[in-house]
């Protein structure tokens, strides 16, 4: 049965140390009000704090409407008209440079940083017609699940009008910009499912590509080697055009050393086919371990029930083990804190940042109270867990085997997929490897699969309320099925399905081999349009 017996979710992960001191008031901005500054006038405004911290008005001279601009000031204010080449409007996330724009991630060491260049892909849509209409909220520096840890606020689920419901993260500011109609696409990005997890719980569509793919020049990075830029839209077509239609998928960039040369660019676009086949030539792969104990009951009825729709279109569904599943979030909560300890650690008030008052080789201090004060709670629980496992003592027990983890994790993605890896050589399926309860396909092996089926959540957005009392490891565990992906750095995306029986959507999270992200984007344009019939 594809979706009778349950495994446990891995649960025990670490007890991560609180860092000493408060949060210097940091999260004040759940109560009460701040004052924000803003091209020299002081802001002050109440504080329930939704998507846009930043939006263009005006003309060109007047560049900022506001700053930290609440949802209902911000539907009053006149966005700068767009020219005759718009063909859409576009919201970037915070951690994305824009010229004439703050850059800030969110955090308040930054303060309200100018961006001296744009990123790239943000310069590759404008050159497609993108109009910018604002910068979009997050957690700080990317790190958490639920928006909330932002020098600006939480970002609120607009699809609950009496309780205050996670919009998730660390992208939830760019998804609630899409579903309230702020923007026709935003940009996010996408670590270990930072774009998946609140389309999911705001109902858009959250795409992340294939690692390599879309420029990462002009990003504040987190975690180099896992950090995608991500698109949200509310319709999978929409993506696949911008991407693929204008060529957006075939333009190297030579200022981002993790973009693929044209080279390998058209090798792996010989290997993968451009179009879909009918469903009935399709085959979906339902992956056992993603059947955790931990899954709430309407999320696997409708994981359950998307699977028999697609079936019932002609579709073939058959069960595909990823036995290092188990081990991936692990592995994940390892290695990105370990490249995000390094990648934050020039935010000091010297070179970048905020300086704060206090230090300044005040006892051989030079920069700690900057970091202290600049830095939320759970960037510096990151900052402090990668340090250690990044330390001689713990460097081989942590570091070391979290990137053993990480190359098993690839290995049984390609065992999977019917299509090999353009990246790799292809590597013969070892049978001795493979669970005693999954059936074989024919004597060579189990069945492959063109795609993968499973939720992206494994639970519904949690309210804020609840959120404030659980851990931080509660919150982890919350990216248990979008991981694996990451890690992989694998095309995956998210498709909200709306169960009649629930007003709040359930993400389904489509995931494809490398460099098969159209037929991926089409397979997603192709659901749907089959949950909508």
């Amino acid at each position: 049965m594809l979706f009778g017996s349950q495994h446990p979710a891995v649960v025990n992960l670490f007890h991560l140390p609180r860092p000493l001191g408060n949060h210097d008031g940091r999260n004040d901005a759940l109560s009460g009000e701040k004052i924000y500054k803003c091209k020299g006038r002081v802001l002050q405004e109440p504080t329930k704090l939704a998507t846009l911290v930043c939006l263009i008005a005006g003309s060109a001279a007047e560049r900022l409407q506001s700053f930290c601009l609440p949802r209902r000031n911000a539907a009053k204010t006149t966005t700068a008209p767009a020219d005759a080449n718009t063909k859409f409007r576009l919201a970037v996330k915070d951690n994305i440079a824009t010229i004439g724009l703050p850059t800030q991630c969110a955090s308040g060491v930054l303060g309200a940083h100018p961006s001296p260049f744009e990123a790239t892909i943000v310069k590759q849509l404008r050159a497609r017609g993108a109009h910018v209409v604002g910068k979009t909220n997050m957690d700080e520096f990317g790190m958490g699940s639920h928006s909330m840890n932002s020098v600006h606020g939480p970002v609120l689920n607009p699809l609950s009008a009496d309780e205050q419901l996670s919009a998730g993260g660390s992208s939830g500011g760019s998804a609630v910009a899409v579903q309230l109609g702020d923007a026709d696409i935003a940009l996010g990005t996408d670590t270990g499912g930072s774009v998946r997890l609140p389309a999911a719980y705001t109902g858009v569509v959250g795409y992340k590509p294939s690692y390599g793919l879309l420029s990462r020049f002009g990003v504040v990075p987190y975690a180099n080697s896992l950090d995608t830029v991500g698109i949200l839209a509310k319709d999978a077509s929409a993506i696949k055009d911008m991407v693929f239609k204008t060529g957006l998928h075939m333009q190297h960039d030579t200022n981002d050393p993790t973009s693929l040369t044209p080279q390998t660019r058209k090798r792996c676009n010989q290997a993968t086919p451009a179009q879909l086949a009918p469903l009935s030539n399709v085959t979906i792969g339902i992956p056992a371990e993603y059947n955790i104990e931990e899954l709430e009951p309407a999320v696997r009825a409708a994981w359950a029930a998307t699977a028999a729709k697609l079936e019932a279109h002609g579709a073939r569904i058959v069960s595909v083990s990823l036995p290092s599943t188990k081990e991936a979030l692990c592995a994940y909560y390892v290695l990105a804190p370990a490249e995000a300890s390094s990648n934050l650690a020039k935010y000091d008030g010297v070179r970048y940042g905020v300086r704060s008052g206090n230090g300044d080789a005040a006892g051989d201090t030079l920069y700690s109270e900057s970091r202290g004060s600049g830095f939320g709670e759970e960037v510096r629980r990151r900052i402090l867990l990668g340090t250690y496992s990044l330390s001689s003592e713990a460097i081989d027990n942590y570091f070391i085997q979290a990137q053993k983890v990480r190359r098993r994790v690839q290995q049984d993605f390609d065992k999977v997929f019917d299509l090999e890896n353009p990246l790799y050589e292809p590597r013969q399926y070892d049978l001795s490897e493979m669970s005693a309860d999954l059936e074989l396909a024919d004597k060579r092996g189990p069945a492959q699969v063109d795609f993968l089926l499973c939720p992206t959540a494994p639970s519904f957005p949690p309210t804020l309320r609840d959120l404030e009392t659980k851990s931080s490891v509660d919150a982890y565990t919350n990216d248990v099925f979008t991981v694996p992906a990451s890690l992989a750095g694998l095309p995956a995306v998210n498709v909200p399905v709306w169960p009649e029986e629930n007003r709040l959507p359930v993400g389904m999270q489509l995931i494809a081999q490398y460099w098969d992200d159209q037929r991926l984007l089409s397979m997603a344009a192709k659901l749907q349009e089959v949950m909508s019939s």
